[in-house]
């Protein structure tokens, strides 16, 4: 059982939770995630990890009430349990990784982080400050109300940009007019990660090809299983089949196919949509990765 240290809510329908779970804690690395189960008959959900302390053996996970088990994982208290809790999984960042460190020392990076996409960026963010690398990161939200890690983030970014979609709150648009608006003034990045919502990632990458800044993105948001077995976060990178729990969840986004795969997304969400993408794709409807991992 990993146990819940603490509970709280950051905004409406998003919370965080500090777990001990001491093995995921010291091989974790920002860009990796874990399964989450309540109890035996739980459903599987996969979460970006969104802090980690290997002394003391915890892991920090975000997340919003989009259904079913994220509702009755929000009703969990400190002092309560997850039967498991599963990781490290997936591929780290790979600007989080000690034998890039002379490569991402030369990058000038920019973070794009759309709503709870601002929990997989932090680590990121916090991880590089440590090894004395700076970076900008660009915050976007629907509105104040929904914003949170804004003071987490300032501790780490060497400069913060806030935006809302109505002006709520800081800059007064999306995280794509705030980068536009940069640019325009001269902060030149050749290093982008993007985080949020499909529609957004799409837009942020469309721009940044357009000003010709490398971007990587992340695809958890599409994992259901989260270990490459039941086929839903399969997507086109270039002309390769990729699935994003085993293959990322990063990926270069401006060799993402965007509009396969958000008819796919909406498609996979009913029996009948999934057994048709089973049918057209395949053998390649499944990861069937074997290499998940576990705390173990």
């Amino acid at each position: 059982m990993y146990q819940i240290l603490s509970k709280a809510k950051l905004a409406d329908k998003i919370f965080e939770m500090v777990v001990r779970a001491p093995r995921v804690a010291h091989k974790c690395l920002p860009g990796q995630f874990i399964i989450a189960k309540i109890d035996e008959t739980g459903e599987r959900i996969p979460l970006t990890i969104c802090d980690y302390d290997r002394e003391e053996g915890t892991i920090t996970i975000v997340f919003q009430t989009v259904g079913a088990s994220t509702e009755r994982m929000s009703f969990l208290e400190a002092g309560e349990a997850f039967e498991d809790f599963i990781g490290p999984l997936g591929r780290p960042s790979v600007l989080c990784l000690e034998e890039n460190l002379d490569k991402t020392r030369e990058k000038k990076i920019v973070f794009i982080c759309g709503g709870v996409g601002t929990a997989p960026i932090y680590p990121q963010v916090k991880w590089l400050k440590e090894h004395g690398i700076p970076a900008t990161v660009i915050m976007g939200s629907r509105n104040k109300d929904l914003l949170f890690y804004v003071d987490n983030m300032k501790e780490v970014a060497e400069h913060l940009y806030v935006c809302t979609d109505d002006g709520s709150y800081g800059f007064h648009g999306m995280g794509t007019n705030q980068l536009q608006a940069l640019w325009d003034q001269g902060d030149r990045f050749d290093h982008c990660v993007a985080i949020g919502p499909m529609i957004m990632m799409k837009f942020v990458c469309k721009l940044t090809a357009e000003l010709g800044i490398h971007t990587e993105v992340s695809m958890n948001p599409i994992m259901v299983d989260g270990t490459g077995m039941c086929g839903a976060c399969r997507i086109l990178v270039g002309d390769e089949v990729k699935f994003a729990c085993v293959d990322g969840p990063e990926f270069d986004g401006h060799k993402v196919d965007w509009d396969a795969a958000m008819v796919r997304q909406q498609q996979y969400k009913t029996a009948e949509g999934r057994a048709m993408l089973a049918l057209k794709e395949g053998k390649t409807h499944h990861g069937g990765c074997g290499n998940c991992g576990g705390d173990r």
